[in-house]
This record gives structure tokens, C-alpha cells and sequence, in this order.
């Protein structure tokens, strides 16, 4: 059939059949985006248009959004499963907060490494800026080293009001508890098994084993350091971060200095965060863990620091007792198998 009777049969405009497009392929764009879409292959098409808007490229939205789409950048989703929505929780409010340094979030990760052994590394983010503070990775860490990368960051940047963190073993130690209560940092922790409480961190160390973790090949522990420390060095000055604007954290926390709202000068201030999912676990005697106390000058009953001095040392001693419990139950089980 030729073109002209099958242009009446469908009723065709035959220009329109012959037109040929005189737009810009965007060859150097599509180029670009391929190069991005290469080294970052976490990196979305939002994320590529901020990067491509900074290196003065004049595109929008509209435009890297088609040619994402027709390059076939975009990333494969698995599908997530359903979870159950739970109706009528009552949630209180936590604190928002209005600065740097007034609550930083710890948090650990682990992955093998090229021999199969594996590392465990402890993250530290500052909730209003997101800057990532500190990835410290080894084989076997404690509340000592915990304590060790807390001292370090305090001599660099001023220690924080409070910390949030999980009920782990390096989170509840005599070291830990001991060094916040001696620089009256209040503590908050998480209730056991509900990790969206800290939800800060989470997606910290999500994006970390993402773009870091999950794409890398670790030869020993140096190499897995060294590879950490670049990625977190990109994290907080070059990745644009979604709740920040589209902003790195050091350019949210440089403007946050420049407005003059640091958490040391003005006490009032904005906040980018949003509110702590839970209220914090005040401090009980009915026999629940101590470990989830508060510490502070003072809480919502109006109880002076020595009633938390004193809630602490009970929670000191009452570790104390369950550890050498423990250990009697071990050596008895040791007699028993031996005899």
C-alpha cells in the first residue's frame, strides 16, 4: 500500500506524517546526566537537576525530568510490603530543635569485609543540620570508644544538650551513662524495637550503606575507613539533602550562623525537623529500665539534678547486679556441665 492511500485510510495529514523534529537533542545534557546517573547511581532526577543547576547548566524541571525518562535513568523500586495502619495513637510532641548542638542522634551500622569479617561503625548526626558528625568504623567497639568519638567532636565543636540513641549495650554502658551525667547531657532513648523513633539517624546511615556500604568493595578495615570518610565528606558538603531545601548541610548550617541563630547566642529560632514521633521515657521506680532516664537540671515534676543523680547511680548499681548475676549463672552452668 503506498504512503498516500494509507494516510487516507487513517486520515492522516501526509505533513504531518513527514514532519520531522528541529528540537535540540541535548546531546551534551544527556551526556552529563549519564555522568552523574554513573558515579551517583542513588542520585534521582531531582537530585541530578540541583547538581546540574550548580554547575550552571539553565534547565528546569520539566526538561531533566523528560530526558531522565527517555535515557532510562530512572532507579528500580522493589516493592515495599504492607504494613498495618495502627488508628487513635496518641503521640506527644517532643522537642524541636531550634539549633546546632542541642540534640545529636548515634547511632551503628555493620557490613563485611573482602575476607568476610565484619566491622561495625558508629554515626553521629546533628538533627537540625543533618551534618553527619562522625563514622567511626572498627571491629570491636565499646562505651569506651563510644565516649572517645563523643570527647573528640566536643573539643571541635562544643558538646550537644542532648543525645538520642538506642537501649544497645554501647548506649546503656557505666562509661556512657557516667560521661553524660558528669556534662549533664540528657539522654533519650528509644523504646526496644521501635527504631522509627530515631528516625534522624535511620535515614543517615540509610543513604550510607545505599551509596557507600552497598556499592563498595572493602579490602580491610583502612580501606574501609578511608571510603567512609570520602562518602561522608561528599554527604555534608556536596549531596543536596530534600529537607534542607535542597541544600548541603554545611551550607544549611553556614546560613544558620550567618543569621546569628546559633544554640550558644538566641535560645528561640526556626526549626527544619520535624517533631520527635514519642515523648521521652521519663524516669520510673516501679521497676522499669533505668537505662531510659532523663537526665537535665530539671523535668516536667520540677526534680532537682540530685534526684537524677541519684536515679542514675540506682541504674549503675542495678547493671552492676544483673551483670554479676550473670556471671553466677554461667559459672554454674560451667560446674553442671563439668560435673
Amino acid at each position: 500500500m503506498s504512503e498516500r492511500r494509507a494516510c487516507v485510510v487513517i486520515r492522516l495529514n501526509r505533513g504531518t506524517y513527514r514532519y520531522q523534529s528541529h528540537q535540540d537533542p541535548r546531546t551534551e545534557l544527556r551526556m552529563r546526566m549519564r555522568e552523574i546517573a554513573a558515579v551517583r547511581v542513588r542520585y534521582g532526577c531531582r537530585k541530578i537537576l540541583v547538581l546540574l543547576q550548580r554547575e550552571g547548566w539553565a534547565v528546569g524541571q520539566s526538561l531533566v525530568r523528560r530526558l531522565y525518562r527517555e535515557e532510562g535513568l530512572a532507579l528500580r523500586r522493589t516493592a515495599q510490603r504492607k504494613r498495618r495502619v495502627v488508628r487513635n495513637m496518641e503521640r506527644r510532641e517532643r522537642m524541636k530543635p531550634a539549633g546546632p548542638n542541642q540534640v545529636w542522634s548515634l547511632d551503628f551500622v555493620s557490613d563485611p569485609l573482602a575476607d568476610g569479617r565484619r566491622f561495625r561503625a558508629l554515626t553521629v548526626v546533628d538533627v537540625y543540620t543533618r551534618e553527619s558528625l562522625a563514622i567511626e568504623a572498627g571491629q570491636s567497639l565499646r562505651g569506651e570508644d563510644v565516649v572517645r568519638v563523643l570527647q573528640s567532636l566536643q573539643k571541635d565543636r562544643g558538646g550537644p544538650k542532648r543525645l538520642f540513641c538506642d537501649n544497645g549495650p554501647e548506649f546503656t554502658s557505666r562509661a556512657y551513662l557516667a560521661w553524660a551525667l558528669e556534662r549533664r547531657i540528657e539522654l533519650l532513648h528509644i523504646r526496644p524495637g521501635k527504631p522509627i523513633e530515631n528516625a534522624y539517624i535511620e535515614s543517615c546511615n540509610g543513604r550510607l550503606r545505599e551509596e557507600c556500604l552497598n556499592v563498595s568493595w572493602f579490602r580491610n578495615l583502612f580501606d574501609a575507613r578511608r571510603q567512609i570518610a570520602a562518602w561522608r565528606k561528599h554527604y555534608n558538603q556536596l549531596r543536596p539533602h530534600s529537607s534542607l531545601g535542597y541544600r548541603t548541610p554545611q551550607e544549611f548550617a553556614a546560613l544558620h550562623r550567618a543569621a546569628g541563630l546559633c544554640s550558644a547566642g538566641a535560645g528561640k529560632g526556626g526549626s527544619n525537623a520535624d517533631p520527635f514521633p514519642h515523648a521521652p521515657i521519663p524516669a520510673q521506680s516501679d521497676g522499669t529500665n533505668p537505662s531510659c532516664c532523663m537526665l537535665g537540671s530539671t523535668d516536667s515534676g520540677g526534680r532537682s539534678p540530685a534526684h537524677h543523680k541519684t536515679s542514675l547511680v540506682l541504674a549503675l548499681d542495678i547493671l552492676s547486679s544483673r551483670w554479676e548475676r550473670g556471671k553466677q549463672q554461667e559459672t554454674v552452668k560451667k560446674v553442671a556441665l563439668t560435673g
